[in-house]
C-alpha cells in the first residue's frame, strides 16, 4: 500500500493575510483559490512538491457547526491552540530571519531541542502555530 500526505487543512480568519503569509513570506505556490470574501479555500504548497498541499479554509465552513461550536473555535483560534503544522527547512536560520523581517508573531527563536531537533515557531495571521524544523539534525552532546 502506497499512502502519501496530499493535503492538510488550516483555518484562516483573513484570506488575504493568510495568502500573504504562506505565499509571500514562506514562498509557497498558490495552487487553487476558490470562493470569495471570507469564504475562500486557498491551496498552497512548497515549490518542487506539487503533491503536498495546505488548504487554508474558513474555520466554520462545515454546515453542521453550531453557533456554540463556532464560538468555541473562535476562542481556541484566538488563543492559538486550535491548529498547528510542522514544516522543515534546509536553512532554518535563513527561514527564521525572513519570518522575523516580515514581522510575524514569533513564538520561539531557533533552538536545539533536547529531543534532537533544531526548530523555531511562529504564528500565522489566524493564530495557527507554525513550527519549522531544520532538516539536518544537530549533533547530540553525550553526557558523561
Amino acid at each position: 500500500m502506497d499512502i502519501t500526505i496530499h493535503s492538510s487543512f488550516l483555518p484562516h480568519t483573513d484570506p488575504e493575510a493568510s495568502l500573504q503569509f504562506y505565499r509571500d513570506v514562506l514562498g509557497f505556490e498558490v495552487r487553487l483559490d476558490v470562493g470569495r470574501g471570507t469564504m475562500r479555500w486557498i491551496t498552497v504548497g512548497p515549490p518542487g512538491q506539487p503533491d503536498t498541499n495546505i488548504v487554508l479554509q474558513p474555520p466554520t465552513c462545515d454546515p453542521g457547526i453550531t453557533e456554540t461550536e463556532a464560538a468555541l473555535i473562535a476562542d481556541l483560534m484566538a488563543k492559538g491552540t486550535y491548529a498547528a503544522i510542522n514544516l522543515a527547512s534546509t536553512d532554518l536560520d535563513a527561514a527564521f530571519a525572513r519570518l522575523e523581517a516580515a514581522g510575524v508573531d514569533i513564538v520561539q527563536e531557533p533552538k536545539n531541542q533536547d529531543y534532537g531537533l533544531r526548530d523555531c515557531a511562529v504564528r500565522d495571521p489566524a493564530g495557527n502555530l507554525v513550527r519549522i524544523q531544520a532538516t539536518e539534525r544537530p549533533a547530540r552532546v553525550e553526557e558523561d
